[in-house]
């Protein structure tokens, strides 16, 4: 029997928090389950969007709660109970304003660092010990939190956010194939990042 994995991007449902920084995670989900040509569907049991398929003869669940990103944990723990996904299965990808736009971090566990989303999944599963996948999105420098994670990339951010998006779903294929270990170093690699400021506007 072929072990589960599962994906989750984390963000905020509706087309009001489409392309918004808080909803980057969505945006890595999304493009993975695009390169795969596959597509969601709507479950109230998970109460987010979910599909399947397999990759290189290993079963994969992909999951966008739509519980908003406060309570983004039921979901995420109502998706591992049914599937019985092992924790060490499950990766979270989410924003992180603590690191730059164009860079990312992965880590095998760990605190919530003030993410909602995470604190959420935290509290609903019991445990620090899941991996999340941070992608940078800048610091809001003085503006309110909200309205900068709520807010939209411009248009010098937008094609660094498809660089990164495109980066990203190569390094979840790493995760799926090789392990945790794998997409740390590469994820977390200098090289990795994409360079904000030689990036095309």
């Amino acid at each position: 029997m072929k072990e589960n994995h599962l994906i989750v991007g984390l963000g905020n449902p509706g087309k009001g928090y489409q392309d918004t920084r808080h909803n980057v995670g969505f945006q890595v989900v999304q493009g993975f389950a695009k390169a795969r040509g596959i597509c969601f569907r709507h479950s109230s049991d998970f109460i987010g969007e979910v599909t399947q398929c397999e990759f290189q003869e290993r079963k994969m669940t992909l999951l966008l709660p739509t519980t908003y990103m406060n309570s983004s944990g039921d979901a995420v723990r109502r998706c591992i109970a049914y599937y019985k996904i092992p924790v060490e299965n499950l990766i979270i990808v989410c924003d992180d304003i603590a690191l730059d736009l164009g860079m990312m971090r992965i880590r095998a566990r760990g605190s919530d660092g003030g993410h909602n989303g995470l604190k959420s999944v935290a509290a609903h599963l019991g445990t620090q010990y899941y991996a999340r996948f941070r992608i940078g999105v800048g610091s809001p420098e003085g503006k309110g939190l909200a309205d900068y994670v709520l807010g939209r990339f411009t248009s010098e951010e937008k094609p660094v956010v498809e660089k990164v998006v495109e980066k990203a779903i190569a390094i979840l294929e790493l995760w799926m194939t090789a392990g945790i270990a794998a997409a740390m170093q590469k994820a977390n690699a200098r090289d990795t990042n994409v360079d904000n400021k030689n990036s095309e506007t």
